[in-house]
Parts: structure tokens; C-alpha cells; sequence
């Protein structure tokens, strides 16, 4: 499939897929949904890649869903609607249980299923220029499809209810503050900061990320005892992988 909504750049083990859509501050319609299903599962086999970037093109990082192609023209079509719904689904899945660490790099707008996807990555760094929100409950609906469970669960109770009940937008300052991103940066420095963490991210084993990340995604949901287990059994699964290379060499650097 050629791509015309998705652009992808690759250097040095590092990834870089841009939402492509700027006159619709990149809203994600079937056509955007279907490529990032395609380019998110060639990745995923990719052995010399080792850091997936996602950012948008223009002054937005993702204003959502796009509210004519994705909602208005399939309504009424159930069986439309409903495939690319599952479309939208797959490739955010493929997203959040990536083998790879993922940065999101926040360039601007970002406004409903656009903050899904953001939260759905690992790291998020913005530019100090950007604006998040939960827009929808001013256009009568609610967020959905993961709009409202993603900021759930890295908000706290009030913060999250108070941004789906009220629509308000926060500055990059305030998202970071109550910990909706890791950190924001002056908006010139955005393209450095995120690639100086790429590169740091490299360094690291690729199979202790991986476990890392899988091991997270079950602890999270997990009573103690049971995420103890996990963890264990995990940590025999990375001796194996690896053939005892943290032993070898890992323990010696610590010395």
C-alpha cells in the first residue's frame, strides 16, 4: 500500500513515523488507520530497528479522530463502520505492546484520540507550544474507544474526570505537571531532546526492554503476589534469551 497519510523516516535504529494529514491537523481517518496497521506490523519484525518515534507533521500532533471520514460517513453502515473501528483497534495494539520502546513526540495539538494514542506509547515529551485536551463532551459525546481509558490510567480520579467533564485544554506546563507527559521542552529543542532519548534507549539491551515492557503491561493489572510470580519467571525467560549475558556482563559493570 502506498503511503499518503503516514510518512516513515529510519536512522540509526530509530524509527520515525509521522502523522501526515496537516490541513486536518492530522485527524486519523480509515485511510490513516490503515496505514499505520500496515507500518506498525512491518516494524514489528524489523530486528535492526530498536526505537519507534511517532509525531505529527505540521503544528499538530493529532487532533483525533476525523469527525466526517471516521464518523460521519460510516454512520448508518454498520459493517463499514465497525471495520474500521477494529482497524483503529489493531494498530493501537500494536502500538502499546510493542517489542520496542515507543516515544511519543508531541509537536503541537493534541486533542482526543490523538491523546490516546500519545498515552499509548512509552515516553511522551512535548514541545512547550503543545496543547492536550478531551475535547468531545463539547460536541455532545464522550471519549471513547480508549480516549477515556488511556488518561484514566495515567491521571489521577480528578484530573481525569475533571479534563472528560469539562473539555478544557491543558498547556504543555500544566500536562506535565500532573504527569499526562513526561517532561515539556522549549519547542526549538523538541527534535534533540527526543532523539539524545532514542539513542539512550539504544544503548540498553533490546531483550531486557522487550521483557521490560511485557512484564509491565501484566504487573499493572496484577495483585502483588502474582506480579512477584510473573516477574520471576520472566527474569529465568531474559537468562535464557540472552545466554546469561547480564551475569557475564552485567553484574561485572555493577561491580
Amino acid at each position: 500500500m502506498e503511503l499518503k497519510t503516514v510518512k516513515i523516516e529510519r536512522a540509526d535504529g530509530i524509527a520515525t513515523i509521522t502523522l501526515n494529514r496537516p490541513e486536518k491537523k492530522n485527524a486519523m481517518s480509515p485511510q490513516l488507520h490503515r496505514e499505520m496497521k500496515q507500518v506498525l506490523t512491518e516494524m514489528r519484525d524489523e530486528r535492526d530497528l530498536r526505537v519507534i518515534v511517532l509525531t505529527g507533521s505540521g503544528d499538530s500532533f493529532c487532533a483525533g479522530q476525523d469527525l466526517k471520514e471516521f464518523f460521519a460517513e460510516t454512520y448508518g453502515k454498520p459493517e463499514e463502520s465497525s471495520k474500521v473501528t477494529r482497524t483503529a483497534m489493531e494498530w493501537s495494539e500494536l502500538l502499546r505492546l510493542n517489542d520496542k520502546p515507543t516515544i511519543a513526540k508531541v509537536n503541537g495539538w493534541c486533542f482526543g484520540g490523538g491523546m490516546r494514542v500519545m498515552g499509548l506509547c512509552d515516553i511522551a515529551i512535548a514541545s512547550d507550544k503543545a496543547v492536550f485536551g478531551l475535547s468531545e463532551i463539547n460536541f455532545g459525546i464522550f471519549p471513547a474507544g480508549g480516549a477515556l481509558k488511556v488518561p484514566i490510567e495515567l491521571l489521577s480520579h480528578r484530573d481525569a474526570l475533571y479534563l472528560a467533564l469539562t473539555g478544557e485544554r491543558l498547556s504543555a506546563a500544566e500536562a506535565e505537571k500532573i504527569r499526562l507527559i513526561n517532561r515539556a521542552v522549549p519547542h526549538d529543542k523538541l527534535d534533540a531532546e527526543v532523539t539524545a532519548l532514542a539513542k539512550k534507549l539504544i544503548e540498553k539491551n533490546p531483550v531486557a526492554l522487550m521483557l521490560t515492557k511485557k512484564v509491565f503491561w501484566r504487573d499493572k493489572f496484577m495483585q502483588y503476589t502474582e506480579a512477584v510470580d510473573w516477574e520471576l519467571a520472566n527474569f529465568a525467560v531474559i537468562s535464557e534469551m540472552t545466554g546469561g549475558e547480564w551475569v557475564k556482563e552485567g553484574i561485572t559493570q555493577f561491580l
